[in-house]
């Protein structure tokens, strides 16, 4: 069942008895329910996943933000929390997370990001195909129909374009420009890095330079023969990362 958080405006699962101090972010078309093998125990963690904004049970934003903004939407949360939150933030809600840590460091006492994908793979495609560029151009001066290019969209968008529909689909593309080194500098509490082996969404080439751009000691560890979904395939190895931070 989900709760209300920070006057109504963030929804989420709560997990434990006492203040919560673990503050979980899921992943892109993902929502809370990643996290609950994690969290639930036994004994069961004093945590909130979150439902992050356009995903799960809640609402989409307005507007267009990028990660920067998710972060900022969340922020009043760390004000119903323990001191020193453990954020864990996977994929997108990675994303979020770094943004989150570097803009509240004194309300952050560790990060755990498994499958962010901050970096670009080697090799990766970093322009749409030339074809759906032309039939953009062509769209913008009414010789093609916001139909004909909705099915352009369809054949040559990734399976996350694809299935992004309104404000959500801006989201996407925002965040897919976006560059994290300046963040990623300013992280000044312990980060744990937990990757799968097998994660093609975000190589484990990623995570080494997400572990090089850290100002401080990032610990990587490499789970073999998981790949992308983390929270749900290797829930105990996340959540001993939690548990080693905690101290």
């Amino acid at each position: 069942m989900l709760t209300s958080f920070a006057g109504s405006q963030l929804f989420g699962q709560a997990y434990g008895s006492g203040s919560p101090w673990v503050l979980a972010l899921h992943g892109w078309r993902r929502d809370h329910r990643d996290f609950d093998a994690m969290l639930s125990g036994p004994p069961p963690l004093d945590a909130v996943a979150l439902d992050l904004p356009g995903f799960g049970g809640a609402p989409a934003p307005a507007e267009p933000w990028g990660s920067a903004e998710y972060a900022e939407a969340l922020a009043p949360i760390l004000d119903e929390m323990a001191p020193a939150v453990i954020l864990v933030g996977h994929s997108f809600g990675g994303r979020v997370a770094v943004h989150l840590a570097a803009a509240h460091p004194d309300r952050i006492g560790g990060v755990v990001l498994t499958g962010v994908p901050l970096f670009k793979p080697a090799g990766a495609r970093r322009r749409p195909a030339l074809r759906y560029r032309a039939a953009r151009r062509l769209a913008r001066s009414g010789v093609v129909s916001d139909a004909r290019l909705e099915q352009y969209r369809q054949r040559f968008g990734s399976d996350d374009y694809r299935a992004a529909h309104g404000v959500m689909r801006q989201v996407l593309v925002k965040v897919l420009s976006e560059q994290y080194e300046a963040e990623l500098a300013q992280i000044a509490c312990p980060v744990e890095l937990i990757w799968g082996d097998g994660d093609t969404a975000a190589p484990v080439a990623v995570a080494e330079q997400i572990r090089d751009s850290i100002a401080t000691a990032a610990r990587l560890t490499v789970l073999k023969g998981v790949g992308h979904l983390t929270p749900t395939s290797a829930p105990a190895e996340l959540r001993s990362a939690i548990e080693r931070m905690r101290g």
